[in-house]
């Protein structure tokens, strides 16, 4: 599977190679500016990878206090829980979270991870095991890494 690289701006003291962000959409303080096309050309919510550097040039920005600098980056794989019938290494599925509203629940992150959304195309990268504990609603649940 290869992955698709996006070159993006990013803050200074975020840039080190293989740290993970999940893009949020922009600012206020974006109107106006001459990087916006640089900088928000990344899909709101999702999780990215920093994989590489540009050159580190650095330009001001009035969100990030130390400037912006050029980044390779690819979305990164997410790992989320998923009912165990369907958890299969190489498997393509459509991402949809568990149903389930108690927010409280330890697992909750898990089954509503932050970077997928419903019917998203997901290829299943590696089934990790089982949830390390019991569903509050007896689901059978695994941990996966997926990858969009």
């Amino acid at each position: 599977m290869s992955d698709k690289t996006y070159v993006t701006l990013i803050g200074c003291k975020l840039a080190d190679i293989g740290m993970e962000f999940i893009f949020q959409s922009k600012s206020s303080e974006c109107d106006g500016c001459k990087l916006t096309n640089s900088c928000l050309n990344l899909e709101d919510g999702r999780r990215y990878k920093v994989i590489g550097s540009r050159g580190g040039i650095k330009q001001n920005c009035p969100i990030h206090e130390s400037g912006v600098v050029a980044v390779e980056v690819t979305e990164s794989p997410t790992t989320a829980s998923i009912e165990s019938r369907r958890a299969f290494n190489g498997s393509k599925i459509f991402y949809d979270h568990i149903d389930c509203d108690d927010y409280g629940c330890e697992f909750y992150d898990l089954c509503h991870p932050p970077g997928l959304k419903n019917g998203d195309k997901c290829t299943i990268l590696k089934v990790i095991g089982d949830i390390p504990g019991e569903c509050s609603k007896g689901l059978s649940l695994k941990l996966a890494e997926l990858k969009r």
